[in-house]
């Protein structure tokens, strides 16, 4: 449902339809809540069928700084509901400037429905020289690699069908984006022939996808002969009905589970059969289990051919059972299907319905979910330089006594700090490592929790958080409570990792790795900026002793219904160590 205390428009009059007008009732058909959007002329007839013909509501407008904003906003949304919001973009150029978001939900296999719109495809329609650079041959083909479909639809009919069919697709798992683009022509011409009303569920049938049951019994009976099974808990849902199912094949395994930081909370990681903490590259700890592990069972682990040779070499003794429906959407432009695996079993299943069927075939009776919260006694801080354990420490202390959700973490981010129990404390990264996506996954990560009583934040790093900081306008134009914390350490710190690397390879002097890459001299008062979107800003904070205190007075804001950032000067540093600084 969308907000009815925005922006609501006067009521309009007449009866005329236009092609614009059926896309609008086709995405209100379609269940979208919402459509996130930087306006542009090339929709133009479609955000006059949004506010005048639907009255902005079902799906309401999301008015955001910058297109790469509108489809991060979708993205966070789909990470933790699991179903699409509306993105649209603006023409050739709207398009490129959304293609890394897009990359980044095709990599995080999130759901998204992108509408573009082109200048008029008969060119004796378009005006002199902005509808000529605003319209393109194959506009799609910017996207293509990397969405699960696209289509351009010459009619009101056939864009009803494409945004249907979209949908369907973008849905199906295993999921992603699908971009239709949409003619300025056909949406700005009337309809001369009413459409034939449709029920949209009807055109968008639910795919069994469930593995066979001899595939289950094998899978089953691997599992039940094995003395060292490990799980590897990789791309599952949020839901908690599966949460508990997965901990109870765990505990009736007595297997060793594993999970990740770049996908979000599949297990409790303070368990006693969690191996080590989430961390995005392979633990010694988690490489030590596979090794010694006789059975893995992968629940669509993102990279397990990267991970099982990082642990093992070549292949591992012990068998392999993917759970995956990855594989339908690897082609050959993007590497994001990563190592190829040793697979011995393959359940083309999504995980939720493999481990059920698990379940069912072992005879495991699981309980009801149940999530208390991780115990979390702090010592308040001393005063000195703060580190991203310190900002860890601080942030638990302070929101003790309700649960977070953590949207975001930077690459410094120790998980063995916080403690994760139900699906929804963590939602995993970003998929395709696009800087400058965390603010607008925030958002609408954080539209998508209003009203759940979870706390959420984004502990995002500077470059992150400057790249995109104005889709925090967004946040605080639709009342969407947020809190961001930056760990700044005043550097594209990462790549300072990365020079340090490469100097000592090459036998130069490391001291040099800073130049290019500080962000100082001026530094950047990244509180203001926060402020300057409308957000409460805090900091900059440069002493631990200070920390707790900020970090309260944000918590409080947030609670009250507003977004806050706090600006966290931290000492640059990872841990565990990053591959790149690694000797």
């Amino acid at each position: 449902m969308g907000d009815s205390n925005v922006e609501r428009p006067l009521r309009a009059s007449g009866n005329t339809l236009f092609g614009s007008d059926i896309v609008a009732e086709t995405l209100r058909g379609l269940d979208i809540p919402w459509i996130a959007l930087t306006p542009g002329a090339s929709f133009r007839g479609l955000h006059d069928s949004l506010v005048n013909h639907l009255g902005n509501e079902n799906p309401t407008m999301l008015v955001c700084l910058h297109e790469e904003s509108a489809i991060a906003i979708a993205h966070g949304w789909a990470k933790v509901t699991g179903r699409p919001l509306a993105a649209a973009v603006h023409s050739n150029v709207g398009l490129l400037h959304a293609s890394m978001a897009i990359f980044n939900a095709w990599c995080d296999r999130a759901p998204l429905l992108v509408i573009g719109a082109t200048g008029p495809v008969d060119a004796a329609r378009r005006r002199p020289w902005i509808d000529w650079i605003h319209t393109a041959q194959d506009q799609g083909a910017i996207v293509r690699p990397y969405v699960k479909w696209d289509s351009q639809p010459a009619s009101p009919a056939a864009a009803r069908e494409a945004l249907m069919r979209a949908h369907w697709l973008s849905t199906t798992a295993p999921s992603g984006p699908v971009y239709v683009n949409l003619d300025a022509g056909m949406q700005e011409a009337a309809v001369t022939e009413p459409l034939p009303s449709v029920e949209p569920p009807r055109f968008m049938p639910q795919p069994l996808t469930a593995a066979s049951p001899a595939a289950i019994e094998q899978a089953a009976t691997l599992l039940r002969q094995a003395v060292r099974p490990v799980i590897l808990m990789g791309r599952v849902s949020r839901d908690e009905s599966a949460s508990a199912r997965r901990l109870a094949l765990a505990e009736a395994l007595g297997a060793r589970v594993g999970t990740d930081a770049k996908t979000g909370a599949a297990f409790p990681t303070d368990h006693a059969l969690h191996i080590g903490a989430p961390a995005i590259f392979p633990t010694e700890a988690l490489k030590d289990a596979l090794r010694a592990a006789d059975v893995i069972l992968s629940l669509d682990w993102v990279d397990l051919g990267g991970t099982l040779t990082a642990a093992c070499g070549v292949a591992p003794a012990g068998k392999v059972i993917q759970v995956s429906l990855d594989h339908h959407l690897h082609n050959g432009w993007s590497m994001d299907h990563q190592a190829l695996p040793v697979v011995d079993l393959l359940l083309p299943a999504e995980p939720d319905s493999a481990v059920a069927a698990l379940l069912r075939e072992l005879g495991v009776v699981h309980a009801p979910f149940r999530s208390d919260p991780a115990p979390a006694p702090m010592p308040e801080l001393t005063a000195g330089s703060i580190t991203i354990d310190h900002l860890a420490t601080a942030l638990r202390s302070v929101t003790a006594d309700r649960p977070v959700s953590l949207l975001h973490v930077p690459l410094g981010w120790n998980a063995a700090n916080w403690p994760l129990r139900h699906p929804l404390d963590y939602i995993g990264g970003d998929g395709g490592g696009g800087v400058g996506s965390g603010p607008g996954i925030a958002v609408g990560a954080a539209l998508a929790l209003r009203g759940t009583g979870r706390l959420p934040v984004a502990v995002l790093g500077d470059g992150d958080f400057l790249m995109g900081v104005t889709a925090l306008w967004t946040a605080v134009h639709y009342h969407i409570p947020l809190l961001v914390i930056v760990a700044n350490n005043r550097s594209f710190f990462n790549d300072e990792a990365h020079q340090e690397r490469v100097a000592r390879t090459r036998g130069r002097p490391v001291e040099n790795r800073w130049i290019g890459q500080r962000l100082a001299d001026p530094e950047i008062d990244l509180a203001k900026l926060g402020s300057a979107q409308g957000t409460a800003g805090f900091g900059p904070v440069r002493d631990a002793a200070d920390l707790g205190p900020a970090l309260r007075a944000a918590v409080a804001s947030v609670a009250a219904g507003g977004v806050a950032i706090v600006d966290v000067r931290v000492e640059p540093g990872y841990i565990p160590p990053a591959p790149a600084e690694r000797s």
